[in-house]
């Protein structure tokens, strides 16, 4: 049998250089120097990041990726799944993306909801009685939705991986239970944030078993308990709560590595798990290259431990 750690690899992504999806100071960073700490922090794998920061000239991008034998492995592309008339935008934007992973070798494409301003507010606050998620009607859109994504990443080679994330309106456990429900149809699996599903409430073991037939990609985060908790008592939106530290590198917060990846190990998961931490750009205290290379040693020295 082969063995848990030949099975997986580990990737890095600009988000953890404080690249978000729109353009700002951290879009200045040269790309060519977050490749290079990519590969000198021990990653062999990255993502796209948003569209528009790496070049989207494939060949340029793929030269700089076969320079340092690194692997394209994905794009996160947030969409708004809720809003029916937002159909066409969202489509050409995958079809967009689509092309530029599928000229790369890549063969992921992670979908999640667009972040929006209430969302934002009640990052980690999410009432569990369902009044502030969506509607009946709105689910039956969003499967719809989906549905059409799945179709179009397909015409690139692209399987379709969705991603729950805070600030959106799949954030709980019972809001993924809901999307799970709606795209039941599809083939589409689950991009588990370990991060994510913490600050939303939920347990990454819990989340990992109860999806464990759909877990296809896994992005690797820790939280700062303290900074959560402050988070939710002050009420601080998702922002405030990145600037001050909720997400910390890999080790140094509250989530159990050992039982998540020694359950992964038994359901004989393999393929890419992407290390990141969200930061915004010049409030990080160490820099990402050290986090992300601290993170790295963390994870392997726990796997040596299965």
């Amino acid at each position: 049998m082969v063995k848990f750690s030949d099975r997986v690899r580990f990737a890095c992504a600009p988000v953890s250089w404080g690249v978000q999806d729109d353009p700002g100071p951290a879009w200045e960073q040269p790309y060519e120097r977050i490749l290079d700490e990519i590969l000198s922090a021990g990653y062999t794998g990255t993502e796209l990041g948003p569209y528009g920061y790496f070049p989207t000239d494939a060949k340029v991008l793929s030269e700089n990726l076969n320079r340092r034998k690194m692997a394209m492995l994905s794009s996160f592309v947030p969409v708004p799944i809720a809003n029916p008339s937002a159909k066409e935008t969202v489509i050409a934007h995958v079809c967009r993306v689509g092309k530029l992973l599928a000229d790369l070798g890549a063969g992921l494409l992670v979908l999640a909801d667009s972040q929006t301003p209430k969302r934002r507010q009640l990052a980690g606050r999410v009432p569990s009685d369902g009044s502030e998620s969506l509607t009946s009607e709105q689910w039956k859109n969003v499967g719809v939705i989906i549905a059409e994504v799945e179709c179009a990443a397909a015409e690139f080679g692209l399987k379709l991986v969705f991603h729950p994330h805070v600030a959106t309106y799949v954030e709980t456990p019972q809001e993924v239970a809901r999307l799970f429900d709606s795209i039941g149809s599809t083939d589409v699996g689950l991009c588990l944030d370990t991060g994510h599903c913490v600050y939303g409430g939920g347990d990454p073991v819990e989340e990992a078993q109860k999806y464990r037939s759909l877990l296809r990609y896994v992005h690797i985060k820790d939280i700062n308990a303290r900074v959560l908790d402050e988070s939710r008592r002050s009420k601080f939106d998702f922002e405030q709560a990145v600037g001050a530290g909720v997400f910390s590198s890999i080790g140094e917060g509250c989530i159990d590595f050992l039982g998540f990846l020694r359950l992964l190990e038994t359901n004989q998961y393999s393929g890419w798990m992407v290390v990141e931490q969200d930061v915004i750009y010049g409030k990080t205290k160490i820099p990402p290259v050290d986090s992300m290379r601290a993170s790295l040693t963390y994870l392997k020295n726990t796997m040596a431990q299965l």
